[in-house]
């Protein structure tokens, strides 16, 4: 069941809050509980700014939401506060510049039950750029932001409009990987990096005129080992999703904190990713990457934005971002260079 009602729009130059997140129900709603969970939701997300999808299968819930940060906090909170449902895990959080479900104060899918009443695009006149919906839909879940870019400046270059593009192609793309998670067909960490791809596309659309301007590199980044650490593979896989991605690139492999805080001085970068082995579980080393950390930001204090880190002590999270002073602690290759995208954009709108 789909669900269109009210209409909130938003500024495309103002930032709004972003939020995924997947729990599960403590005991199998019916439909009528849905519905009524449904629409108290959609009266308090109208009055707060809120839109956003929730998916419902199984006994398990997977939600967006994105909107103001204020009237975001508000609806997070009494969604934790729910006793209907347990086992709440954040799988994203983050700002963004355009939204994706911007007609939706909720959308509700529920993919077992009452299909009969589901709403289904193709039950309408399809828009021309429909055909792309499947193969867009694909190159998210793939991670593919390469040739995402490479496919939405070929359709700008045919001359569609960014309204066109972001309501008739990248909000339906997304529905799209809504029922790839429904059926199984991709897990969440595909759907959120997924879902993460189409919002900064959606940015680009919307703040950029000319095609050309989605093919450009956007941002620098410097990949680095840890001072005197030999292993290197995590940074090798990492320079080629970066590389591919579109960002300027500059590898690093420092045998101290004092040469790697030199070079980020001397390059300017907007972003550094500092890895420990992704064989080896390196404790110990994590006071001497604290330190490394925080060298790395007073080597650039005017323009050095975010700084990441990696390495097995945070794919297996005995590690955190926060015990080291970074911000983001990537727990594997896919989808750093997205996430780090979004840091970036978030930490110039603060500055």
């Amino acid at each position: 069941m789909q669900v269109h009602t009210g209409i909130v729009r938003t500024d495309p130059n103002s930032w709004i809050g972003c939020l995924t997140y997947q729990s599960r129900a403590v005991s199998r709603p019916s439909e009528s509980e849905l519905e009524q969970l449904v629409a108290k939701a959609r009266r308090r997300n109208r009055s707060l700014g809120v839109t956003g999808m929730l998916l419902y299968e199984n006994g398990r819930f997977l939600q967006t939401l994105e909107g103001p940060p204020d009237g975001l906090r508000k609806v997070w909170a009494s969604i934790r506060a729910d006793e209907r449902h347990r086992d709440i895990e954040v799988l994203t959080e983050h700002m963004v510049s355009s939204r994706l479900f911007s007609d939706w104060d909720l959308l509700l899918y529920s993919h077992e039950e009452n299909k009969s009443r589901r709403h289904r695009p193709s039950d309408l006149a399809p828009h021309a750029l429909a055909h792309y919906v499947p193969g867009m839909a694909q190159l998210a879940l793939d991670g593919d932001d390469t040739r995402i870019n490479a496919r939405l400046a070929s359709i700008a270059e045919q001359g569609w409009s960014a309204d066109d593009i972001v309501s008739h192609l990248i909000e339906p793309v997304a529905r799209a990987m809504g029922d790839a998670w429904l059926t199984d067909r991709c897990s969440e960490f595909d759907l959120t990096v997924g879902l993460s791809m189409l919002q900064l596309a959606g940015h680009a659309v919307r703040t950029y005129a000319g095609a050309a301007n989605l093919r450009r590199s956007r941002y620098s980044v410097l990949l680095a080992t840890a001072p005197g650490e030999p292993h290197m593979l995590g940074t090798a896989l990492l320079a080629d999703q970066f590389t591919d991605a579109g960002w300027q690139v500059e590898m690093a492999f420092p045998g101290s904190k004092e040469a790697l805080a030199n070079q980020i001085a001397g390059q300017g970068h907007d972003a550094v990713d500092i890895a420990l082995s992704d064989a080896l579980p390196r404790q110990r080393a994590l006071a001497k990457l604290r330190e490394t950390v925080e060298a790395s930001r007073k080597a650039s204090p005017g323009h050095l934005v975010v700084v990441s880190v990696g390495g097995r002590m945070f794919a297996e999270a005995t590690a955190s971002a926060a015990s080291v002073g970074a911000d983001h602690a990537r727990r594997c290759v896919a989808g750093t260079s997205v996430r780090l995208a979004q840091l970036i954009r978030q930490g110039r709108t603060l500055q």
